[in-house]
């Protein structure tokens, strides 16, 4: 926050979320992999895919970011809610230096911005996520994901909430902690790029967001009650 990556109101968004982190055990379960599978199906497929970034998915995971970056030759954006250009330049130079090769959305002559929004994420690049159909949103904030659906765009999003807008809006929502997901969504590209079109089209046919949103919360609602009924979880 003090080199002005993290907006001081990123921290308390994190926390919040963080803490159903708790609920799914510090571990990836299984429908999250299918989540992931299914997410990075969306953007392999898609003809400009666009990874957008904010501050609390520069700190968290840059070297990754990256890495998911060339795998699915997806250029890195930069958006923020609180835009300002130190924190434009703060970032860039984080994935800069995890060996970025270019890094969109901080040019003032590239810029345009999408309808509905009023903030300043409204702002996008227009060799980025304003020519894009499928748009990776990590840690997104829900008003955002809406109006690009609206514009027509398949969004793919990390939250460790199932239930947030975000969630319910995207079109493949991973119920995952960030750390975690990223490293396992470019093992799963790599796995992909190797398997033939049909096998991936009955592979996409067997998943589906609705369905893996709700094994989600039957697996939350499941690890509460098993925490309950064991005496060691309650004692202090």
């Amino acid at each position: 926050m003090h080199k002005n990556i993290v907006a001081e109101a990123g921290l308390i968004a994190h926390g919040r979320g963080e803490a159903f982190d708790y609920l799914l055990g510090e571990r990836t379960p299984n429908f999250a992999i299918r989540q992931e599978t299914l997410a990075v199906i969306l953007l392999l497929e898609a003809k400009k895919p666009v990874i957008s970034v904010n501050g609390n998915v520069a700190v968290l995971c840059p070297k990754e970011l990256v890495a998911l970056s060339k795998e699915l030759g997806a250029p890195l954006e930069i958006n923020l809610f609180y835009r300002t250009k130190e924190r434009e330049l703060a970032i860039k130079k984080v994935l800069d230096d995890a060996g970025a090769d270019q890094v969109l959305g901080i040019d003032p002559d590239m810029q345009e911005t999408i309808p509905e929004l009023s903030h300043l994420r409204r702002i996008v690049d227009s060799r980025g996520i304003a020519q894009s159909d499928c748009v990776f949103v990590p840690l997104e904030d829900g008003d955002r994901s809406m109006a690009l659906r609206n514009l027509g765009k398949n969004i793919v999003t990390v939250d460790l909430n199932p239930l947030s807008r975000t969630s319910l809006t995207a079109t493949v929502s991973i119920t995952n902690n960030i750390t975690r997901s990223i490293t396992e969504m470019i093992e799963i590209a790599k796995e992909l790029k190797n398997s033939s079109p049909d096998q991936i089209k009955m592979l996409r046919g067997t998943l589906e967001n609705k369905k893996l949103l709700r094994e989600a919360l039957e697996f939350i609602v499941f690890r509460l009650k098993k925490l309950a009924s064991e005496e060691s979880a309650l004692e202090i």
